[in-house]
């Protein structure tokens, strides 16, 4: 079995068959699937599908690239539901949260100090009620790994890895795991794939992130979960392993790190 640590179903671009797609995928044997929010506007759209999908679970969170338009109200919004769906066993983490500073936008005052606002009451909230984080981290990999050295959540993912060694040996040691998915699957992507062979296999959990990042045989297109097997099997070849060997521990990892998983 298989397990799509990160996965937006509720994207416009499945034009509202994310249930659908999850089928497609079960039937390639992703068994759980997890589902982030990236903003208030969607907390409920993730719930329900997860609700609706035998292998689907979900997060809650907000975004950075949404911060921008986010008020003080919104993370209220999300510690009430937190609170809420602590109860529910297909809530698995707070998520999609972090830091963007590849945007020019996003890297310019007031955003970037909005930004690590929203990412350190997020990582409040996660500490308070014990739950891991879906980390997005996009050229701020230090400035995020500061915060979470000194807030100190229950562990999560670094979401679509693209750091250094270094970097990936700290937030191993804050109790995280780094996400690896369709970026993997490219030649030209030799940062990524030395990371995928030279770390150690209990480090890392699989994801497509889709609709985005697509593998590379299907690039420009619309990635899918159903592509997750298939991404497994190209980090089973890089490493030189069988892929059931891949399969038993991204997913061992995965439930590691997010304990909630429904089993």
């Amino acid at each position: 079995m298989w397990i799509d640590t990160h996965c937006h179903l509720d994207a416009h671009e499945f034009a509202g068959d994310g249930v659908g797609q999850a089928v497609l995928a079960q039937q390639q044997g992703v068994g759980m699937i997890v589902i982030p929010a990236v903003e208030a506007a969607n907390f409920s759209t993730v719930a329900a599908l997860a609700g609706s999908a035998a292998n689907a679970s979900y997060a809650l969170g907000i975004h950075p690239i949404y911060v921008p338009h986010a008020s003080e109200d919104d993370l209220l919004t999300l510690r009430t539901q937190v609170a809420a769906a602590i109860r529910d066993r297909r809530f698995v983490a707070l998520g999609e949260i972090g830091l963007d500073f590849f945007i020019p936008m996003l890297n310019q005052a007031p955003m970037r100090e909005k930004q690590i606002h929203f990412l350190r009451e997020q990582l409040k909230i996660a500490r308070e009620y014990e739950l891991p984080v879906l980390l997005h981290v996009r050229r701020s990999q230090d400035v995020v790994l500061k915060h979470v050295r000194q807030i100190r959540p229950a562990g999560g993912i670094a979401h679509a890895f693209n750091g250094s060694m270094q970097q990936a040996l700290a937030y191993i040691d804050a109790g995280f795991k780094l996400g690896f998915g369709g970026a993997m699957t490219y030649t030209r992507a030799l940062q990524i794939r030395r990371l995928a062979v030279e770390l150690p296999l209990s480090s890392i959990v699989l994801e497509t992130d889709a609709p985005d990042i697509s593998p590379s045989w299907i690039h420009p297109g619309r990635n899918s979960p159903d592509q997750l097997a298939r991404i497994g099997a190209e980090l089973a070849q890089l490493r030189g392993i069988p892929v059931l060997e891949v399969a038993q521990a991204t997913t061992a990892n995965a439930r590691a790190v997010l304990p909630r998983l429904p089993v």
